[in-house]
C-alpha cells in the first residue's frame, strides 16, 4: 500500500510540475487548483509517514548498520526513533551534532588494523549527503564539501584525524574490542567510558570533521573541505606513512588530534620502536621440588598506565619494572623458580600491569609473602603520592601441592639474562629540551614483554618491545643504538622499524597566526604555542605533500591511551567554535 501511494505521489508531483515556468507571476485558476492538489497531496503523505514510521526507519537504516548507528538523513526519517544508550548519555551535550555522531562512532569497533567498519560508516555518511570519497589502497578515506557561504572560491583546507584507537580496559572489564560498543558514562564535567579506553583520542576529531561535514550549505561560511581520516595511527602511523600522493589537493591542514585545550601544536616528535627477542631456556623442577611446592600468581597493578609520549616525565610506575624488582627480592628469600613473565600491551601506553607465574617451596610462601610486603611499603614510600592504587599480590595457590615433576621453569642463567635486560633498557624521559623548558625531547619506553612457543615445539621466545621517541633524529637514533647494544650483551636478536620523522616546528605559519588571532578574539586570551612529545601525523603528511601548513590543536583530554582517559566536556564547545572561526576565516582567502 505505502510503495503504491509513493508511486502515485511521484507521478502526481512530476504532473503538476510540468511547465511549472508558466506559473510564474499572477496566479490563474488552474495553477490555483494544482497548488490545491498538491497541498492534499502533501497532507495526505504526513499522514502516510506518521502510520508507517516504524517501517520508514527500518527503510533509510544503512543495511549493514544496525540501528544505532543512524546517520543524518536517517534519525530524520525515523523522526522521535528511540535513542541508543550512548546517545541518551550525550544527548544534554554541546555541541550537540558532535556528541550525537561520537555517540554512534562510539558503537563501532575500531581496533588499529580493522577499522573496515568505521570506514564503511563513514563512507555511507558521505554517500547521504551526495560528498565525494576517495580512498587508497591503504584504507585512508577522504570526503570532499565544497566551500560554501561565500568561500566557495577559497583554498582547499584538510581536516585531519586517525580513526583507530587504543583498545586498552581495567582487568576487572568484560569487554571485546572487536565486538562490543564503547560505553559512554558523564560525571560531572568529564566524559568517561565504563572501564574501557574512551576513544576520544581521535574520535573527537573525526566527530569533529563529521560536524563540519554535516553543515548546511545555505548557512555555513566554509571553504572547500578535505576531511583525511587516516588508518592504524596508533600503531605505527601507517595510514600517514603509506597515504597515497594524489589523496590531497589542499594545501592548509588543521590536524584535531592533541590533548590540552588553549595549546596550538606546530611541532611533534619522531619515534621509532624496538623488539628484542630472546630465546629461554627452560626444564624441568624436579621431582624434589614438585613434591613440596605449589605455583602462585605474582601480580603488580593498579598503576596509571597512559600515553607514553604525553605521560612519559610524569614519574608514574613501570609495572615491568616493579616486577623485576618484586622477583629479585623473592629470589633472595626463597629458593623460587620463575615459569612465565609478560607485562604490558600497547607499545604507546605505559605498562599498568605485570604477573609473573612462580614455583614457591611450601615452607617458604610465608617468607615470600614478607619480602612482598616489605617491597610493597617502598613502592609506596616512592610512588604513593601519585600511584595510589598500586598493588603487588602473591595470588594463589593456583595449582595444588604436589606439582608434576615435569613442570617446567626458567633456567637461573635465562631468569637472569631477562631480569638484567629489563634492567638495563632505559625507561622515562632522557632528556630535556634546551629551546622549550619543561618540554621532554628524548625518552623511551618499556612498553610490553609477551612470549610464545614455536609452533614446532621447543624454548619459549620471549619479546621485550620499546618505543622511543625524539625531536632530534640523532638523539633518537642514538638510543636505538643503546638498545641495540643492551639486546646484544644478553643475546637477543634487535629488529628495529624505521623511525618516523618529527614535525619541525614553524613559528611564522600563515595557519598558525590565522589560529592565534581567532583563539584571542574568542577567548580574550592568548594561546599557549609549542610542540608535543608524542607522535603527530603531520610530520609524515607534511613530508608527502610539499607546503603543507598545519596547526594542531583539541579539547582537553586525560588519561589517553589508559582506561582511566576522558574528555572535558565543557572545553569540547569552544574547541568547536575555534575550529568554526579558523575555517570562517580561511573562507575568506582565494587562490
Amino acid at each position: 500500500m505505502v510503495a503504491r501511494f509513493l508511486v502515485w505521489y511521484l507521478c502526481l508531483n512530476l504532473h503538476l510540475h510540468k511547465g511549472s515556468n508558466q506559473f510564474v507571476g499572477t496566479p490563474t485558476d488552474s495553477s490555483r487548483a494544482k497548488f490545491a492538489i498538491q497541498c492534499n497531496a502533501n497532507l495526505m503523505l504526513a499522514r502516510v509517514c506518521r502510520v508507517y514510521a516504524p517501517l520508514r526507519k527500518e527503510l533509510v537504516r544503512p543495511p549493514h548498520l544496525p540501528s544505532r548507528h543512524r546517520t543524518r538523513s536517517s534519525m530524520t526519517a525515523a523522526g522521535a526513533a528511540a535513542l541508543s544508550p550512548n546517545e541518551q548519555a550525550v544527548a544534554a551535550l554541546q555541541p550537540s551534532q558532535l556528541f550525537k555522531f561520537f555517540a554512534q562512532l562510539s558503537e563501532i569497533p575500531r581496533p588499529s588494523k580493522q577499522e573496515e567498519r568505521v570506514l564503511s560508516w563513514l563512507k555511507e555518511f558521505a554517500k547521504a549527503r551526495n560528498l565525494e570519497t576517495k580512498q587508497d589502497k591503504v584504507g585512508n578515506l577522504v570526503i570532499r564539501r565544497p566551500g560554501s557561504g561565500g568561500g566557495e572560491q577559497a583554498p582547499t583546507v584538510v581536516i585531519q584525524g586517525h580513526v583507530d584507537m587504543v583498545c586498552e580496559k581495567n582487568k576487572d572489564t568484560v569487554h571485546d574490542f572487536t565486538k562490543d560498543p564503547i560505553r559512554l558514562v558523564v560525571k560531572g564535567d568529564w566524559l568517561h567510558a565504563q572501564g574501557t579506553t574512551l576513544g576520544a583520542d581521535n574520535g573527537i576529531g573525526v566527530c569533529t570533521a563529521l560536524a563540519l561535514l554535516d553543515m548546511s550549505p545555505s548557512t555555513a561560511k566554509l571553504p572547500p573541505l578535505e576531511c583525511l581520516f587516516t588508518v592504524d595511527e596508533e600503531t605505527g602511523l601507517t595510514g600517514a606513512f603509506d597515504i597515497a600522493p594524489d589523496m590531497l589537493e589542499g594545501r592548509t591542514m588543521l590536524n584535531l588530534d592533541t590533548e590540552d585545550w588553549g595549546e596550538i601544536f606546530i611541532g611533534c616528535a619522531g619515534g621509532g620502536d624496538s623488539q628484542l627477542q630472546l630465546t629461554m631456556p627452560i626444564e624441568n623442577i624436579g621431582e624434589g621440588m614438585a613434591s613440596s611446592s605449589c605455583q602462585f600468581l605474582v601480580n603488580v597493578g593498579g598503576l596509571l598506565g597512559g600515553h607514553s609520549g604525553l605521560m612519559i616525565a610524569e614519574g608514574r610506575g613501570n609495572a615491568l619494572i616493579i616486577l623485576v624488582r618484586v622477583l629479585r627480592r623473592i629470589q633472595a628469600a626463597s629458593a623460587v623458580r620463575v615459569c612465565s613473565l609478560s607485562g604490558g600491551d600497547k607499545r604507546n601506553a605505559l605498562p599498568r600491569e605485570a604477573q609473573a607465574v612462580v614455583v614457591v617451596p611450601n615452607a617458604d610462601v610465608p617468607a615470600v609473602q614478607q619480602a612482598i610486603a616489605q617491597t610493597v611499603e617502598e613502592l609506596q614510600a616512592e610512588y604513593g603520592l601519585l600511584e595510589k592504587d598500586l598493588f603487588v599480590r602473591l595470588d594463589g595457590p593456583t595449582t595444588s601441592s604436589p606439582l608434576p615433576p615435569n613442570t617446567q621453569a626458567m633456567t637461573a642463567d635465562g631468569l637472569q639474562r631477562l631480569c638484567a635486560l629489563l634492567t638495563l633498557l632505559p625507561h622515562g624521559p632522557l632528556k630535556f629540551s634546551h629551546a622549550v623548558p619543561g618540554l621532554v625531547e628524548t625518552s623511551n619506553n618499556l612498553a610490553s614483554v609477551t612470549h610464545s612457543t614455536p609452533a614446532e615445539g621447543g624454548s619459549p621466545i620471549y619479546q621485550v618491545v620499546c618505543s622511543t621517541r625524539s625531536s632530534v633524529m640523532s638523539a633518537l637514533e642514538h638510543v636505538r643504538g643503546n638498545i641495540r647494544e643492551c639486546g646484544r650483551l644478553v643475546g637477543a636478536e634487535v629488529v628495529q622499524d624505521q623511525a618516523y620523522p618529527g614535525w619541525q616546528p614553524n613559528p611564522h605559519s600563515a595557519v598558525l597566526e590565522v589560529t592565534k588571532d581567532v583563539y584571542a578574539a574568542q577567548t580574550k586570551h592568548q594561546a599557549k604555542v609549542g610542540a608535543i612529545h608524542a607522535g603527530l601525523e603531520c610530520g609524515i603528511i607534511g613530508a608527502k605533500f610539499p607546503g603543507l601548513d598545519s596547526v594542531s590543536f583539541g579539547p582537553t583530554i586525560r588519561g589517553a591511551h589508559s582506561p582511566d582517559e576522558c574528555c572535558q566536556i565543557s572545553t569540547v564547545e569552544p574547541f568547536w567554535q575555534l575550529t568554526l572561526g579558523v575555517l570562517e576565516r580561511l573562507a575568506d582567502k582565494r587562490l
